[in-house]
């Protein structure tokens, strides 16, 4: 395997917007920039929430931006037999349990009310044996009183007690489907990922994805969130909030803004570029040392 294996991971609910696109320019660049890899890996687990058409739309995209990427593109609704041994290996050491709670059951018992975006820490009711048998099963791993740690290469030294925050986290949800955090561990060592460059959104992920990795005897990858792009009201560019997709009219444009998001001083006279000439620029000049100093920020405008 070679040293650099990167990768972009967008969920097919929607078409590309500048945020994913910040996201992807930030991977491939990182990757170029070391002389590695970069594969695509379209997230559609979840089918209830996929929109018809949007991956094939995502893929086309990232061709008009300029995008190559190494090897045939991996969904992961094929690859359910992976996460399934994963999870009967999980299962068969006690490190995971069958699990009746509903979200409305957890919410009930909070002392406190959750914020915005933050999630609910489960009590561990199921874990000597399901509290209602006759309800649907999640799986949840059992979370050890430990704190992960681990050095991010743009937030720096992280820390985080899983099982204080969160608590056992569901790693099959009730209607069957594999949750994310077991997906992406799976996917991203069958994959041979050695590196991942993403949102920041999905900083509070990475430590469960590294407890499930130690679980899993699965090495770790090098990690590296980048500032999530916001709207001027500072709400994160998303596909549920109606981020508009990205202009294909004006690739070179795009890549322009998202580079200038990224701290990465393009020169004003490139804004106009054909793509190759702005990734050809931009791998030469890519460096992380600018994006220390922040989580989010509003996209620049065209």
């Amino acid at each position: 395997m070679p040293s650099y294996r990167g990768r972009f991971a967008p969920s097919p609910t929607g078409l590309l917007h500048f945020g994913s696109l910040v996201a992807a320019v930030a991977s491939y660049l990182d990757a170029r920039r070391a002389g590695g890899e970069w594969l695509i890996r379209m997230e559609d687990l979840d089918r209830p929430r996929e929109v018809a058409g949007s991956a094939d739309a995502i893929v086309q995209s990232l061709e008009s931006l300029g995008f190559d990427w190494t090897e045939s593109i991996v969904r992961q609704s094929e690859r359910t037999e992976l996460y399934q041994a994963a999870l009967d290996r999980l299962l068969a050491t006690d490190l995971a349990y069958p699990c009746s709670c509903s979200r409305a059951d957890i919410q009930q018992a909070q002392s406190t009310s959750p914020a915005d975006g933050e999630e609910l820490r489960y009590p561990g009711w199921c874990r000597v044996e399901p509290r209602f048998p006759d309800r649907p099963l999640a799986i949840r791993l059992r979370v050890p009183p430990t704190e992960i740690a681990f050095d991010d290469r743009i937030q720096g030294r992280i820390r985080v007690d899983v099982a204080a925050e969160v608590g056992d986290f569901v790693i099959r949800r009730r209607d069957g489907l594999f949750a994310y955090q077991l997906a992406v561990v799976v996917d991203d060592h069958a994959q041979g990922i050695t590196h991942v460059v993403r949102g920041a959104d999905l900083l509070h992920s990475t430590p469960r994805q590294i407890l499930l990795q130690q679980c899993l005897g699965l090495p770790t990858p090098e990690y590296a969130h980048v500032p999530v792009a916001t709207d001027l009201n500072g709400i994160k560019l998303s596909k549920s909030a109606g981020a508009a997709a990205v202009d294909l009219t004006r690739p070179g444009e795009e890549l322009w803004r998202a580079l200038l998001f990224l701290r990465q001083s393009p020169p004003q006279d490139l804004r106009r570029a054909e793509p190759a000439t702005l990734w050809n620029w931009a791998t030469e000049h890519w460096r992380l040392d600018p994006l220390h100093s922040g989580l989010s920020a509003p996209a620049p405008s065209m």
